[in-house]
C-alpha cells in the first residue's frame, strides 16, 4: 500500500470509523482519538514493513485494529480505576505524592502491556511465581504441566521483561 493508497484509505474511511467507534465508546472525542491511533498504527506498520498488503476489505481491517485499541482503552481504564480504588483505602500519611502516583500508574500500564504480549499460560505461570510465590513444582501441579515447562515459560517471561526494559 503506497502513501497514496493510505491517504485514500484514510479519506474514504475516517468518518465511518469514527462513527463506528463512537457507538462503541459512547464518546465522539474518544472515538476520534482511537480512529487517529488506528491510522497511525497502519502508518507505522507500513513504515516497518515497507508496504502494506492490498486490502480487499479495508473496513474489516480497520475494525480489527480499532477493536484492539478499544480493548486496550477499556483495559487501561479498568487498571487505572483499580489503582485509584486501592489508593482510596490508604491512610493519608501513606498516600503517595501525585508524582509518585503517576509513576506507579505508568509502570502498571507498562506491565499490563508487557503481560498482554505473553501467551496466557506463560502469563499465568509468571504471575503464580512472582505474585503468589508458588514454587515451580507447585505451579506445574496446579497448571498440569511439567516443571521443565514451567522453567521454559518463566525464561520466556523474563526474556520479555528484559526486552521491555531495554526499550
Amino acid at each position: 500500500m503506497s502513501n497514496d493508497a493510505l491517504s485514500t484509505l484514510y479519506s474514504e474511511n475516517k468518518s465511518w470509523l469514527q462513527a463506528w467507534l463512537s457507538k462503541k465508546l459512547g464518546c465522539s472525542h474518544h472515538a476520534a482519538d482511537v480512529a487517529q491511533d488506528a491510522f497511525l498504527r497502519i502508518l507505522q506498520l507500513q513504515r516497518k514493513e515497507g508496504a502494506l498488503p492490498s486490502l480487499k476489505q479495508p473496513r474489516a481491517y480497520l475494525t480489527t485494529i480499532a477493536g484492539r485499541l478499544v480493548y486496550d482503552h477499556f483495559r487501561r481504564q479498568s487498571l487505572e480505576k483499580a489503582y485509584l480504588e486501592s489508593l482510596a483505602h490508604l491512610p493519608e500519611v501513606q498516600m503517595p505524592s501525585p508524582q509518585e502516583q503517576l509513576i506507579v500508574q505508568e509502570t502498571l500500564l507498562e506491565l499490563d502491556s508487557l503481560f498482554d504480549r505473553l501467551k496466557p499460560i506463560i502469563r499465568t505461570t509468571f504471575l503464580l511465581s512472582q505474585l503468589e510465590g508458588l514454587t515451580y513444582a507447585a505451579i506445574a501441579e496446579q497448571l498440569n504441566i511439567s516443571e521443565r515447562t514451567v522453567k521454559r515459560y518463566m525464561a520466556r517471561a523474563f526474556e520479555e521483561c528484559i526486552m521491555a526494559s531495554s526499550l
